[in-house]
């Protein structure tokens, strides 16, 4: 199957605007994407998509996670949490330059920033 991005070369990133709330958060949760290139489309179980994913300070999930595609997160800047209890309490922090690679099933999370985090995420279904 072919990667379906476009051929993007360098440019800047609009940080600012053009963020949405992401398949799966209730609206006004201060959890947000911005889709970099490609796309996933979950019901077909194909493609590949990379984007930015912020969570705003105080923000906390109640409950793991699960998917059936490819994973990989690496924290570009603030504090993320991870495996916290449904009250935001607990689990183990992490730092900015972490990364983390999880193949279709694996149970993660939830999660929490206390200051606000920026996550670099590249999602994909096998074989890319």
């Amino acid at each position: 199957m072919a990667v379906n991005k476009q051929h993007k070369e360098f440019h800047a990133v609009d940080l600012q605007g053009g963020w949405e709330t992401p398949p799966g958060y209730p609206p006004g949760v201060d959890v947000y994407q911005k889709i970099l290139a490609g796309g996933l489309d979950e019901q077909n179980k194909q493609g590949s998509q990379t984007r930015l994913l912020k969570f705003g300070p105080g923000v906390f999930t109640t409950k793991p996670f699960v998917h059936d595609y490819w994973e990989e997160v690496y924290l570009v800047s603030g504090d993320l949490t991870v495996g916290n209890d449904e009250q935001g309490q607990g689990g183990e922090p992490f730092s900015p330059n972490t990364y983390a690679c999880r193949p279709p099933g694996a149970v993660h999370g939830p999660f929490k920033s206390q200051n606000g985090c920026v996550l670099l995420e590249i999602h994909y279904y096998d074989p890319a």
